[in-house]
């Protein structure tokens, strides 16, 4: 076996870069990032926005190409049986290959399977979506307009494999890192870096503690005996109610009862005017 030279592992990275070089891509000083904090629904359990990238990427070498936002996963892809969201299937899991980031290539055709939505992340790293041109960033921003991207946002094309490019909404909480990519057909001419890991929003659990558990069962005790009590002091007044109401002060000789009375009837008599005497 012939010896390996001692800089054939810092040569690799080397003839990369020449190799993009090359190909006329560039890399852009430029990473993605979230919208601003005051926006509601920055990050949901499906979706994430982001800012748009205005300004980016400069008119006159940029004015005629497709700006695409690549999503990755950054643990590499994710393993799991069946159709997605079937029912009885296992939730997808992270399995260790190399990182979506390291494994994606630059050289992608929009619209191919193996970057399609509609794989991802069983069965793809990543994929392309939110296709969009330099008219869409224009630079300066127009006042009033909406400068940020929602990932994830559209429900209807999520199965629907003729639309590979959909934006549908991302399957786990993640994390996924993204990239701006620009392409002149199928060759690209210009990269963004990849953005920091976003994770999405999961279902808070309710405690479940052990400690939980007991003060919630003595506070229950508590309050059933309490109840048990007060219950059993109503019994009791009630039934030493019945009692006594059942001998002679609650009897007949206790019960107020109207005298019977009479009326006598009297005939009135008419008493008519007598002439006046005579003087």
């Amino acid at each position: 076996l012939r010896a390996r030279h001692p800089g054939a592992g810092t040569m690799l990275p080397l003839l990369l870069l020449l190799l993009a070089t090359a190909h006329g891509l560039q890399e852009l000083p430029y990473t993605p990032t979230l919208a601003s904090t005051d926006l509601g629904g920055r990050i949901t359990g499906s979706t994430f926005v982001l800012e748009q990238p205005r300004c980016v990427f400069a008119n006159e070498t940029y004015g005629s190409a497709d700006i695409w936002l690549v999503v990755a996963v950054p643990t590499g892809r994710w393993g799991g049986t069946g159709a997605r969201g079937a029912p009885g299937v296992p939730p997808l899991t992270a399995v260790p290959v190399p990182a979506a980031t390291v494994n994606f290539t630059n050289n992608v055709q929009p619209g191919m399977p193996e970057w399609a939505f509609q794989n991802f992340p069983a069965n793809t790293s990543a994929y392309l979506t939110l296709h969009a041109t330099l008219l869409n960033y224009p630079c300066p921003k127009p006042a009033g307009d909406i400068t940020v991207l929602r990932v994830g946002s559209e429900t209807s094309c999520a199965k629907n494999t003729s639309r590979p490019n959909c934006n549908g909404p991302l399957p786990s909480p993640g994390p996924y890192r993204v990239k701006f990519l620009a392409l002149n057909g199928s060759n690209p001419v210009a990269e963004t870096r990849w953005s920091e890991p976003i994770t999405l929003k999961t279902a808070q659990q309710p405690p479940s503690s052990p400690e939980a558990g007991g003060r919630r069962g003595a506070g229950m005790i508590a309050i059933t005996s309490i109840l048990s009590i007060l219950l059993a002091v109503l019994l009791a007044s009630l039934v030493a109610t019945l009692a006594f109401c059942g001998s002679d002060p609650c009897g007949s000789s206790g019960i107020f009862k109207p005298e019977a009375t009479s009326v006598r009837r009297y005939n009135t008599h008419h008493v008519y005017d007598q002439p006046a005497a005579r003087l």
